[in-house]
């Protein structure tokens, strides 16, 4: 365990990296240490929620197929206002055993063990290419991964992209080849507005917004009791697709007709099914809906679902090199899939083998005082090491 360690991962929680805000001067940071420690680097420049971001691409070693992608987040979900802070969100605060802070599992200690890797790794000995992407807006929808993948090619200008990645996303050092698609959109009903006195003169749209729930919650109901037998064993706890009410917002006062109410709505589909075949069902089914309220049979809302948000699922296939790598040097048996999307998806979209594995704790990730354990967090960069040694230096390539 080295001190530049632990002055990278300061470093970099005390960047304010929560998606919405701009993650360039975290990208810099990396960029100006990855270029000291003789990787070239590249910016991958991209626009999100107006707000100017960067993706983040380093590589080393000969222009040669093979080789290892090594992928992290820069961005974080919010802390203000979360309840249950007891501790600075943006300062890194070792106590005990465990190290807090805001990224700390989730997963920007993963990206300091990678730094420290870099400033240690012999690169006279690579014979296959060493890649790092670390991307922005993953925790709202894999948003940079999108852009990196496709764009990986042009930006390694001349290095084929290796066909294998490694996401240190927190699964406490276990494997995972697999999570579902993550498909988010809005549903609105609106109304007619009026005064709360004379009902039958509007349409109240929370009224229809109710039946909108009753229609989607049945659909729910029957996705629930179909599991799959194919995706028992990677998803045990929830072997089917999976469906979640977010947020509800609507009407503006008691004593008037609700004109709008707006719902958002998230689903997970299993890897093997198309990610719209089920925002197309809940389409049909609220089509059928009566937009009627009960207050009278006079006027009709409206029900418009928003175009959806995709992120693609992970189904990575069985046996590759960097599977037993990573069983090899991290100490897990076996893999399963992920409950929650990564930027694999998109890699997997550009022919890249992905597999997750980090350091952090899952219970950790996106809560109040987040932390990581002091062990698994000090032991990371000879892990990394490792793993950078059996899949990109050696005469025989990896698969």
């Amino acid at each position: 365990m080295s001190d530049y360690l632990y002055d990278a991962a300061r470093r970099l929680v005390a960047y304010n990296t929560v998606s919405t805000n701009s993650n360039l001067e975290a990208v810099e940071y990396l960029a100006v240490e990855l270029r000291r420690h003789g990787f070239r680097v590249a910016q991958q420049p991209i626009e999100l929620f107006g707000t100017q971001h960067a993706n983040l691409v380093a590589w080393t070693g000969p222009q040669r197929d093979g080789g290892l992608i090594i992928s992290g987040h820069i961005d974080t979900v919010p802390f203000a206002g979360q309840p249950g802070w007891t501790r600075e969100p943006l300062k890194l605060e070792p106590a005990g055993e465990r190290i807090y802070g805001r990224g700390t599992s989730d997963m920007k200690c993963f990206i300091a063990q990678c730094l420290d890797a870099a400033a240690q790794l012999d690169r006279s000995k690579l014979t296959r290419p060493l890649v790092f992407v670390f991307t922005a807006g993953e925790e709202v929808g894999c948003l940079g991964a999108k852009e990196a993948a496709s764009g990986l090619a042009r930006i390694l200008d001349g290095t084929p992209p290796p066909r294998l990645a490694w996401i240190g996303e927190p699964t406490s050092y276990q494997l995972c080849h697999a999570h579902k698609s993550i498909v988010l959109f809005d549903v609105t009903v609106r109304g007619r507005g009026g005064h709360s006195g004379a009902p039958a003169e509007g349409v109240n749209s929370i009224a229809v917004m109710g039946k909108v729930l009753d229609a989607i919650g049945r659909y729910q109901a029957e996705l629930a009791a179909s599991p799959s037998a194919a995706f028992a064993n990677v998803f045990p706890d929830s072997p089917t697709s999976v469906l979640n009410f977010g947020t509800i917002q609507g009407g503006l006062a008691l004593n008037m007709i609700a004109e709008e109410c707006r719902l958002a709505i998230s689903y997970r589909s299993l890897p093997d099914e198309d990610p719209l075949a089920i925002y197309r069902e809940i389409e049909r089914r609220i089509a059928a809906v009566d937009t009627h309220d009960y207050a009278s049979r006079n006027h009709r809302a409206t029900i418009t679902p928003t175009a959806p948000l995709i992120v693609p699922p992970l189904n990575a296939p069985r046996g590759t090199d960097l599977e037993q790598v990573l069983c090899d040097v991290t100490g897990a048996r076996g893999s399963r899939g992920a409950l929650f999307g990564t930027d694999g998806g998109w890699f997997s979209r550009s022919g890249i083998v992905s597999l997750i594995c980090g350091p952090g704790d899952l219970d950790q990730a996106h809560q109040p005082d987040e932390s990581i354990r002091r062990e698994p967090f000090e032991r990371g960069t000879s892990i990394v090491l490792k793993v950078v040694e059996r899949m990109c230096c050696g005469e025989s390539a990896p698969r």
